[in-house]
C-alpha cells in the first residue's frame, strides 16, 4: 500500500512538472514575441550601483551602463563603503578609460540597517542629479538597447517603476556557470509563467527604475534598511500607491561569480528562504517544479513508468532550455549540466524549508515573518 502510494506520488509530482516545464517553454516564447522598442524623447538618467567586493567583470558590467543609445545624460554613480575595498579600484579604472562620462563614486560607511545595499544606497541619493533614477545590482549587465526599453515603459500612464528579468552568466568557473544556469532555466522561466499568470509581484534587483516623485511617495529608501528582499519591497510599496510595475520585453544578463559548492549553495539557499518568507504557500507550490527527482524516484519503484517520465522530463528541460537560450540570444550551459543542475535545485528548495537565518556577505541574518532582518543572536558579538 505504501509502495503503492508512492508510486503515485512520484508520477503525479513528475507529471505535473512536465506539463509545467512545457508551458514554461511556450510562454517564454510568447514573452520574447512582445512588442518591441517604444520611440520617446531621451531624458536625463541617473543609474545608481551599490557595490562590494571584487567581480570578475565587475569594470565590463558597469561599463555596458554607459554604452548606451541614449541622446541625454547618464549619471553613473556608484558607492562603496570604504576606498580598500576592490570595488572603488574598479571604478577608477572605468574612470580612467571614460574621461568624459559622468561618473561618480561615494565612499561612505554609514549603515542605515541591517540591509548593507540599502545603507549604500541611501548614501548615494544626495549625489543624485536627475529625476528618473534606476537602481541595479553590481552584477547585471546591459545591452545597448537598455534604457530605450526601460525609460519608455516608464513614462506609460499608471506606471511607478520598472523591472527587468535576467538571464545567468558563469563569470568565475564551473560552479558559476551551475549557479548561472540555475537562473536562466529555473528561475527566468518560473518568474516569466508567474507573470502569465497575473500570481507575482515581481520586482527584482536587477533593475529598479523610477522617477523621484514616486520614491518620494513610497516613503524613501531608509524605509526599507531592515528588510533582505528589499527589491519585492520597494516593488509592493509601489503598488500599495495604485501604480503599477512593469517588465519591458528585453532580459539583462546576470554574472554568477560563486567560485565553490559552498558560496554556491549558501547564495542559493539565501535566495530560497528569502521567497519562502515572502510566500510560503507559493513556494511549496513550486515542488512541481522539479519533475526530475520524482521521474528518478519512480524509477526504482517501477522501472518502466519511470523511465518513460525521465526520458519525457529530459526532454521537456531540453525544450525549454531552448526557448531560454533563444529568449536570450547566448547559451548559458552545456545541455548536459541540466541533470546535475536540477538536482542540486532540489536540494536547495528542500533547505529552503529550514531555519530563517541566512548568510549574507559573511554575516548571519534572521528574517522575521515581515521579512525584516537583524543580527543572528547565535552569531552576534
Amino acid at each position: 500500500m505504501i509502495v503503492t502510494l508512492l508510486i503515485l506520488t512520484c508520477g503525479l509530482l513528475a507529471g505535473l512538472g512536465i506539463l509545467y516545464t512545457l508551458v514554461a517553454a511556450l510562454l517564454v516564447a510568447r514573452f520574447a514575441r512582445r512588442a518591441a522598442i517604444v520611440t520617446t524623447t531621451p531624458v536625463p538618467v541617473t543609474i545608481l550601483k551599490p557595490l562590494y567586493g571584487a567581480e570578475p567583470r565587475l569594470t565590463e558590467n558597469l561599463e555596458s551602463f554607459l554604452d548606451q543609445d541614449w541622446d541625454a545624460p547618464i549619471q553613473l554613480l556608484c558607492g562603496v563603503h570604504a576606498e580598500s575595498d576592490p570595488a572603488f579600484a574598479a571604478i577608477q579604472v572605468l574612470r580612467a578609460r571614460r574621461p568624459a562620462d559622468d561618473i561618480t563614486c561615494i565612499v561612505d560607511a554609514t549603515r542605515h540597517g541591517a540591509n548593507a545595499k540599502i545603507g549604500n544606497l541611501v548614501n548615494m541619493m544626495p549625489a543624485a542629479r536627475h529625476e528618473v533614477v534606476i537602481f541595479s545590482d553590481s552584477d547585471m549587465a546591459a545591452g545597448p538597447d537598455y534604457l530605450r526599453r526601460v525609460v519608455p515603459a516608464l513614462g506609460q500612464a499608471g506606471v511607478g517603476a520598472v523591472t527587468c528579468l535576467y538571464h545567468g552568466r558563469g563569470d568565475a568557473g564551473f560552479w558559476s556557470v551551475l549557479g548561472a544556469a540555475g537562473l536562466s532555466y529555473q528561475f527566468l522561466p518560473s518568474v516569466i509563467v508567474s507573470l502569465a499568470l497575473d500570481a507575482g509581484k515581481v520586482c527584482m534587483g536587477s533593475t529598479i527604475a523610477l522617477r523621484r516623485a514616486t520614491l518620494d511617495r513610497i516613503g524613501g529608501l531608509a524605509r526599507f534598511a531592515d528588510v533582505l528582499a528589499d527589491d519585492h519591497a520597494v516593488g509592493s510599496a509601489v503598488r500599495e500607491c495604485g501604480l503599477t510595475v512593469v517588465i519591458p520585453p528585453m532580459v539583462m544578463a546576470h554574472g554568477s561569480i560563486d567560485s565553490s559548492l559552498g558560496d554556491l549553495v549558501r547564495h542559493e539557499l539565501r535566495w530560497s528562504k528569502t521567497v519562502r518568507q515572502l510566500s510560503p504557500a507559493g513556494y511549496a507550490g513550486m515542488v512541481m517544479t522539479h519533475p526530475l527527482p520524482f521521474a528518478l524516484a519512480l524509477t526504482m519503484l517501477s522501472p518502466p513508468a519511470g523511465a518513460v517520465l525521465t526520458a519525457a522530463t529530459l526532454a521537456a528541460r531540453l525544450l525549454l532550455k531552448r526557448a531560454i537560450d533563444r529568449f536570450c540570444g547566448a547559451r548559458t550551459a552545456s545541455p548536459w549540466l541540466l541533470p546535475l543542475r536540477d538536482m542540486l535545485s532540489f536540494v536547495v528548495f528542500l533547505g529552503g524549508f529550514g531555519t530563517a537565518s541566512v548568510d549574507w556577505r559573511g554575516e548571519r541574518l534572521r528574517m522575521d515573518d515581515e521579512g525584516r532582518i537583524s543580527a543572528d543572536a547565535e552569531t552576534a558579538p
